[in-house]
């Protein structure tokens, strides 16, 4: 009778089908490995996933090489369970004052330690050069966790200073234009934001020295089309820092230039 292969049992799936399935015990942790055809690769994902935790082992991140059977998400897993004591489901490696998510040893995200316990929690999926996670069941861009829009163009509406667009840490994030339809024109000697709405064609509303305003004025704006009958559907700033009451207060307030409602005039007339 053949002897079972150390860290590996059989099951057989709803289809009949037999299926081996690896794990081991790591600072009284059961970690599974994983499931696999058959009984041999297995034990090779078992084998190399002890090696990272044996005596002296200096195995790195970086030393992974795609003709291993282990997952390269447990091998960044187990080696920081092994390095800071930590144990997370998804691929993150711990630094000082921040941590990485790794997609392969060459495509790796930097986030601040402020962020680790969301990132713990939400499996980040990559789609083309785009980074998503399951957020109450929808699917939400990573970019609006740090106030870049959708449609936000980077080098005007926001910068990685230091040139990595997978650093996210919030020292290296930059966010030059928060707001839809609200760019900054010029900084100095005092800031002016244009807001400008797409209707058939970029249509200036007006300019301002508050970004807040500026967004509060594109929402009107905006609104004004809508409820005109325009047959487009335009996406409003969300003004977090103001509550309900102040932001109806705020729109009542704000003007937009008499050149942009002449043209609204001529528009629906």
């Amino acid at each position: 009778m053949t002897q079972p292969l150390k860290g590996v049992y059989k099951r057989v799936d709803s289809k009949g089908k037999n299926q081996y399935i690896a794990s081991f015990t790591y600072k009284a942790k059961h970690i599974s490995l994983g499931s696999f055809e058959n009984s041999s690769t297995a034990h090779t994902a078992y084998n190399e996933a002890v090696s990272l935790i044996s005596n002296n082992s200096n195995i790195t991140i970086n030393d992974y090489d795609e003709n291993m059977k282990l997952n390269f998400e447990k091998w960044v897993t187990i080696i920081n369970f092994r390095d800071n004591g930590i144990y997370i489901k998804n691929p993150i490696y711990l630094r000082k004052k921040f941590f990485e998510y790794y997609f392969s040893p060459s495509e790796v995200m930097k986030f601040s330690a402020e962020d680790l316990f969301y990132y713990s929690h939400h499996k980040i999926v990559r789609r083309g050069r785009h980074y998503f996670v399951a957020d109450y069941g929808m699917q939400a861009n990573i970019m609006h966790r740090y106030g870049i829009r959708s449609f936000a163009v980077p080098g005007k509406d926001y910068i990685f200073l230091n040139g990595d667009n997978l650093d996210f840490r919030y020292e290296n994030l930059e966010i030059i234009n928060r707001y839809a339809g609200v760019r900054l024109e010029k900084k100095f000697p005092k800031p002016i934001y244009v807001v400008k709405i797409n209707i058939r064609g970029s249509v200036i509303i007006g300019r301002y020295d508050n970004e807040v305003i500026a967004a509060i004025a594109y929402n009107k704006a905006a609104l004004l089309l809508m409820e005109g009958g325009i047959n487009k559907k335009y996406e409003l700033n969300f003004i977090e820092e103001l509550n309900t009451s102040e932001y109806k207060e705020k729109m009542a307030e704000v003007k937009l230039s008499k050149k942009f409602l002449r043209f609204i005039d001529s528009l629906f007339s």
